[in-house]
């Protein structure tokens, strides 16, 4: 809410790159306009190649809404999502939500006075994940617990702070538009690699726990893998095309499936006493569950021993196999321009 009504509030743009997002567009639409802000707002949602009924509830929202507007993503490709949903919006601040994301109500209102008071030229806060059923309970637990990210403030809280990115972002356009968008060949990771150029550049990147969107995990343990595998893969790109950008963190799944590996080699092929190493990290994930499960049904809790291996292993999997052509490909790349039509805030 705007505490002083002769202070104009900038006019927002909600970017939210869409596919195959029946499940929770509409409650992710109507968590945008139902936000405690003041300012001018539209929503423009980039619509995937989707096989469900997202579009059918995108035109729905469209006729509901006169904020609401649509422009298409043939690539299904979320930065080309992002990269059109910004061309297509008007104004200075631009805020990325997911189809399956939930802003808490007062976000924008908060990020847009933080944008203010930092400085910064993208603010972001906590990913809050939230399941609706046993296994994705679990999942949450693991991906909201350190012994599951580490120490990511965006994923575990902590105080509000410069960081390295954040969790989906606010950004005031100029910051958009000198660097020309998204880099279009990210598959994944784009939101780090943005974050990247912007500190490059001399921007600041602001982290604050008063920022909350809830996030709605994978589905099922193959999805998880597919989405951790990704990740894995894709910042180990972001690490070849932009030097020095990895730390110790990121270096933890990949070290941690290399060690078990070797230890099951070990144990199977000279000594039984390499299989400690798979039988130490099974024991400490199993640990660490047992806090990050707490109030939640027995059914869920004995499943979160899963969502972590799952994560680290598919995580540290795709980082070593990520092939040296993407980045090559990455670096080839040109990223598009994008257009704005305000001055930013």
């Amino acid at each position: 809410m705007n505490a002083n009504p002769d202070v104009q509030l900038p006019a927002v743009s909600v970017i939210m790159p869409v596919l195959n997002e029946e499940r929770h567009l509409r409650g992710a639409v109507r968590a945008i306009l139902a936000q405690e802000y003041a300012g001018e707002m539209e929503v423009v949602i980039a619509l995937g190649p989707s096989t469900d009924r997202t579009d059918e509830i995108a035109a729905e929202l469209v006729r509901e809404d006169p904020r609401v507007h649509t422009v298409p993503n043939p690539t299904g490709r979320t930065p080309a999502a992002l990269n059109a949903a910004i061309g297509a919006s008007r104004h200075p601040v631009v805020v990325r939500v997911d189809g399956h994301g939930i802003l808490s109500p007062d976000y924008i209102a908060t990020a847009v006075r933080l944008l203010a008071e930092t400085g910064a030229q993208n603010v972001g806060g906590i990913m809050h994940a939230e399941g609706e059923n046993d296994w994705e309970h679990a999942v949450a637990a693991a991906m909201t617990s350190k012994v599951g990210v580490g120490n990511a403030a965006f994923h575990t809280g902590g105080a509000a702070q410069a960081a390295e990115t954040v969790y989906l972002g606010v950004f005031r356009r100029e910051a958009l538009e000198r660097q020309g968008g998204y880099n279009e060949e990210f598959v994944r990771a784009q939101d780090w690699e943005l974050n990247f150029r912007i500190r490059e550049a001399g921007g600041l990147i602001w982290f604050s726990p008063e920022l909350k969107v809830s996030y709605r995990p994978r589905p099922s343990v193959r999805a998880l893998a597919k989405q951790y595998k990704d990740y894995g893969r894709w910042r180990h790109v972001v690490a070849r095309y932009h030097a020095g950008s990895i730390n110790l963190r990121y270096l933890a799944p990949p070290t941690a499936l290399c060690a078990i590996a070797a230890g099951v080699v070990v144990g199977a092929a000279l000594t039984p006493w390499g299989f400690l190493v798979p039988a130490g990290y099974l024991a400490a994930i199993t640990a660490g569950s047992l806090p990050a499960g707490r109030g939640l049904p027995l059914r869920a809790r004995l499943q979160i021993p899963v969502a972590l291996a799952t994560m680290h292993m598919c995580w540290g999997y795709g980082f070593l196999t990520s092939p040296r052509a993407l980045a090559r490909k990455v670096i080839a790349s040109r990223r598009p321009a994008v257009v704005g039509t305000d001055a930013a805030a």
